[in-house]
């Protein structure tokens, strides 16, 4: 999925651009900078007015994001939710404290936190449900930019193309060369704007849609699985519960609570050996034992 955006874009430009130089085209021709400077300087500046300037300066780090989202297993996230409901049910919800420094989503964490303070479930599920809303609102303002840069950029360059119409008719009469210039220089105006709208932003605008959704979604696992948990349900319950956001076909890779039951008893035992120091106890038994005899 991090590829996917740069490669669709990369693809894009390659297959249009490529279609243009194999039909007889030269590469200078499309770039004819008052042109681009009515179709990039107009959207940028359409966006500018109908947003803010904190809004403009996101544009970079959202575009590098696009192609570049955080990416977090949600397989793993889900087994640490189930790991740490056997510990809840066995140890009590206060041992999860010990726990927290490997968990690795920040919004698990402070659900975790948020557990151990004592937070009954009606009012987590609220102070997470409000979080929520005020992440999808940023989310959303971030996605509505790009969706009107992509309705502003083709708009600019039907802007172009009649001011370049407007200096061929007031060209006519005069040197055939620069009516041909008015003329490509007319077209290429409509042309960029509506390649950027297309390939770049509301590409971007979608990418952005689905990185939000995925979030989204993981935050509802997240936020069930810390429910539950606090609620005291069974880990057996929990898995089954969460193990419905994935296909049939990964659900056996879900990590069972005996085998978590298994790991905490061979640990326990390890750390009681080491303590006790069994083969150190048995030699000096023994050597008690020949001092009596002798």
């Amino acid at each position: 999925m991090k590829a996917s955006t740069l490669v669709g874009i990369v693809f894009g430009l390659a297959a249009i651009f490529g279609a243009f130089i194999w039909e007889g085209g030269t590469p200078d021709a499309l770039f004819m900078l008052p042109a681009m400077l009515i179709v990039f300087g107009g959207t940028l500046a359409a966006g500018l007015a109908g947003s803010s300037f904190g809004q403009m300066a996101k544009l970079p780090q959202l575009f590098f994001l696009s192609l570049n989202p955080h990416k977090y297993d949600r397989k793993k996230i889900v087994n640490q939710i189930i790991e740490f409901a056997y510990l809840a049910r066995r140890e009590g919800i206060l041992s999860l404290e010990e726990k927290l420094d490997e968990v690795d989503h920040p919004f698990l964490k402070k659900l975790f936190l948020i557990c151990i303070d004592g937070v009954d479930p009606d009012s987590l599920k609220k102070i997470v449900e409000t979080e929520v809303s005020h992440i999808s609102e940023r989310h959303e303002a971030n996605i509505g930019i790009f969706n009107k840069l992509g309705g502003y950029s083709p708009t600019m360059g039907i802007i172009g193309t009649v001011m370049g119409l407007i200096a061929t008719l007031a060209a006519a009469g005069e040197d055939p060369n620069v009516l041909i210039r008015h003329i490509s220089s007319a077209f290429i105006a409509t042309m960029w704007g509506i390649l950027m709208a297309n390939i770049v932003w509301l590409p971007i605008a979608d990418k952005l849609r689905a990185i939000h959704n995925q979030e989204m979604e993981l935050f509802s696992i997240m936020l069930d699985g810390a429910y539950s948990i606090q609620s005291g349900e069974m880990p057996s319950v929990i898995r089954a519960k969460l193990a419905s956001a994935f296909p049939l076909g990964e659900q056996d890779d879900l990590v069972q609570p005996a085998e978590i039951a298994s790991k905490y008893k061979e640990v326990k035992k390890e750390i009681l050996e080491e303590s006790l120091d069994i083969p150190q106890m048995t030699e000096e038994i023994k050597i008690g034992e020949q001092e009596q005899q002798t």
